[in-house]
């Protein structure tokens, strides 16, 4: 039996597994399959238009009976600044001549849009159980309307008080993230990645500041760590790079590749690929430009002069440019299907439970 019912429960899931919102990474196939294995599928949504998630709920409706999680961004957007974005490209320009690339040549803005009046319309539309946010939460308008349509709301915290406010101001569910964590911060109320904590000495801070459900998220990739994130009062875990492997994800053979050769320090918090700070497996513009640069314009524009090399070098089968979101336990990762996965975490984290309880 699970210690703490309170996110099984609240969910209606028969597993407190969150498959962690991966965008870039995966669309509805890992959603279902997760799913289909017992925990919580999740979309992410911020980089698609409300009309590319519609479709993606149809598809997940369709083929699985379980709740489903809708993730976005509410980061304030902040306009291209022509000035540091040249010098950003012009940084990168070794880059742009070594693959032939024309620097003048314009390319595609990158595509990152904050939660709006537009995606509220959405969640209204389709009443999904679970909306899940990164960098805070929603204008106290939008927030309203997302749980009159009987949406429970998820807020990322990465450090206490981040996750006091998040509980003021309405979600419903915390989720714990610590710094082993793969892929975007979602910090909101500090930007020193310095002092982030680590998971397990967050987890049982936050689990004492707040009331609410806890989720811990960062570096969960097997049952010992499942069975220690409740140990220290979580409610559920959120998992995302232990998914990445498994064949229901989008990502190429080259980032497959990385991830199976990746160590246990082979990942680093960056800003180069998207001018947030975010954990990946290194790379070489990480190396030689980063990983943390005062060049890389804000969020999310570094992206933009990025995204020619990224496709120059991955028709190559290179990864030199590609953000490769991943946390510290990306070795733990598998190549086993979601649902498989899902089950056999769950068997795990039950038995090494039982064993301590023993």
């Amino acid at each position: 039996m699970w210690p703490n019912r309170r996110l099984i429960d609240l969910l209606n899931l028969e597993f407190p597994i969150v498959q962690a919102p991966m965008a870039g990474a995966h669309d509805t196939a890992l959603a279902i399959a997760v799913a289909q294995g017992g925990g919580l599928g999740s979309l992410p949504c911020a980089m698609i238009s409300a009309e590319k998630a519609r479709e993606q709920v149809g598809i997940f409706r369709q083929r699985v009976s379980a709740p489903v999680n809708l993730n976005f961004f509410c980061h304030t957007a902040v306009d291209a600044d022509a000035k540091r974005e040249a010098g950003w490209k012009q940084r990168l320009s070794a880059y742009y001549g070594e693959y032939g690339l024309d620097p003048a040549a314009p390319v595609n803005a990158a595509n990152r849009a904050p939660f709006d009046e537009a995606m509220c319309a959405l969640v209204e539309e389709l009443k999904p159980e679970v909306v899940s946010f990164h960098f805070g939460l929603p204008a106290p308008a939008l927030l309203a309307r997302i749980k009159a349509a009987g949406c429970i709301v998820l807020g990322s915290a990465t450090i206490v008080r981040e996750a006091i406010w998040l509980e003021a101001n309405g979600a419903d569910v915390i989720i714990a993230q610590g710094a082993e964590a793969g892929g975007h911060r979602g910090m909101f109320l500090t930007q020193d990645i310095t002092t982030q904590p680590g998971l397990f000495a967050l987890l049982p801070q936050v689990v004492d500041a707040v009331k609410l459900p806890v989720i811990a998220a960062g570096g969960i990739a097997d049952g010992r760590a499942i069975a220690a994130a409740f140990a220290l009062g979580a409610a559920g875990v959120q998992i995302g790079t232990a998914f990445l492997r498994s064949p229901e994800t989008t990502i190429g053979a080259a980032h497959r590749a990385a991830l199976a050769e990746s160590a246990d320090d082979g990942t680093v918090i960056t800003n180069v690929m998207t001018g947030r700070p975010a954990r990946g497996v290194i790379n070489r513009v990480m190396r030689e430009v980063g990983p943390v640069s005062a060049d890389a314009p804000a969020f999310p524009h570094a992206a933009t002069a990025l995204g020619p090399l990224k496709a120059a070098a991955e028709k190559l089968g290179r990864t030199e440019f590609s953000n490769l979101w991943a946390g510290q336990a990306v070795r733990l990762g598998t190549e086993v299907p979601a649902a498989d996965l899902t089950r056999v975490l769950a068997a795990a984290a039950l038995a090494r439970m039982g064993q301590l309880a023993g």
